[in-house]
């Protein structure tokens, strides 16, 4: 064979090689590289970095955890982190970034406003995504989507446990439900109206207010005279932190003493610092329960490893959610036995053994987490929540 021929076979030789490479990688997609690439969509920064800081360790946290263990389809799990920065318009932009990362999968986000624009992309480039911290009801009952997920309850769900509560167990007789006009909050403040329905119908109790504050300003005075003026048993605020801080204090100065009652998004950490511990201090809180309070195998591992590297652990349910759609995920890529989206998404509604942080990571057909439980909580002497005794 002439030098010229040889030359010539062994480079269609090679292209065929390199062809065949390519094929190989646009098939296997993230997953045909050493690494599955998952992505974590969270407010790194804004308004509510503090959660999303927390998302971003708990994920971490998670990811080291299964590695040690093995990873999935014998490959580590990379984790990829895109910042939403709190709204809606950046969590687009947040979202196609991590399309074009590759990734086999998302985690995200914390807020259904800021996870509903992320989670239509999603679904048209046909990625899974499992939301940890997006509450309303309508991100999995007024659309049908085929790759959404998440593992935090639903508003209707802490809607219910709360009228049952201040009903039941506190005995309220005038009730004010107080929100912000966001997705989230106004869906709960609906949510827990709706569930006191059936005792305002027999007499043993009334919704004395409902309205709404203008979240992100600093004096609440106006809404706190007016609240006042109603005479309150109990007073539940649906927002978030940040405004939670601001509002208990104020009212607590204009003497309006009644029980204070927040959402899930009400109290952390940075609720005590706000508010001040000993205005804190007694505030009670609605909410799934926090990962002090879960005794699966997997939460004392990960209650170990969190603590050795960020000194303490997580103060709200979100962060601990968002590990567990990582359990979820990679639970889903076992069970399929490859990292493809449509695989992944039937395993998901599929898998009845899958354990994450706070125990089984299992969803119904809408996407929805299967059993998650509440709890009342209450701010103690040294800022921490546990468990009411009520």
């Amino acid at each position: 064979m002439s030098e010229k021929r040889k030359h010539g076979k062994a480079l269609y030789i090679a292209c065929m090689m390199a062809a065949v490479a390519l094929i190989l990688a646009g098939c296997g997609g993230a997953s045909a590289g050493k690494t599955i690439k998952i992505a974590l969509q969270a407010p790194i920064t804004g308004d509510y970095a503090y959660e999303g800081q927390m998302a971003k360790q708990s994920v971490e946290v998670a990811a080291e955890l299964i590695n040690k263990a093995g990873g999935v389809l014998g490959k580590q799990v990379e984790i990829v982190v895109v910042d939403d920065a709190s709204n809606p318009k950046d969590s687009a932009l947040a979202a196609q970034k991590a399309v074009s990362q590759k990734v086999v999968a998302v985690i995200g986000s914390y807020g259904s406003s800021v996870t509903e624009p992320a989670a239509d992309i999603y679904e048209k480039n046909k990625l899974v995504s499992v939301g940890y911290g997006c509450t309303a009801v309508r991100l999995t009952m007024d659309k049908e989507r085929k790759f959404f997920f998440r593992t935090c309850g639903r508003d209707d769900a802490q809607g219910l446990f709360f009228g049952k509560y201040a009903v039941e167990t506190m005995a309220a007789k005038r009730i004010a439900i107080m929100h912000d006009n966001s997705t989230f909050a106004k869906g709960v403040a609906d949510e827990a109206k709706k569930a006191l329905e059936p005792y305002i119908a027999a007499g043993k109790t009334e919704i004395v207010y409902f309205d709404a504050i203008t979240p992100k300003e600093k004096d609440f005075s106006s809404a706190v005279t007016k609240l006042r003026g109603t005479k309150p048993d109990v007073w539940y605020f649906t927002g978030y932190y940040p405004e939670a801080g601001l509002l208990i204090r104020q009212a607590r100065d204009a003497g309006l003493n009644c029980p204070f009652i927040g959402g899930n998004a009400a109290i952390n950490d940075d609720f005590v610092k706000i508010a001040g511990i000993n205005v804190a201090q007694g505030a009670m809180m609605t909410q799934e329960p926090l990962v002090t309070d879960v005794t699966t195998p997997i939460s004392e591992q990960f209650r170990k490893l969190y603590a050795e590297k960020f000194k303490e652990v997580p103060s709200s349910p979100w962060p601990v959610y968002a590990a567990d759609a990582l359990y979820g995920i990679v639970g889903a890529i076992g069970k399929a036995g490859k990292a493809d989206s449509a695989a992944i998404a039937a395993a998901m509604r599929s898998m009845t053994d899958v354990q994450g942080v706070t125990g089984a990571v299992l969803f119904t057909e809408r996407g929805d987490r299967k059993d998650v439980p509440y709890k009342m909580y209450t701010v103690g002497g040294d800022g921490k929540l546990v468990v009411s005794n009520k």
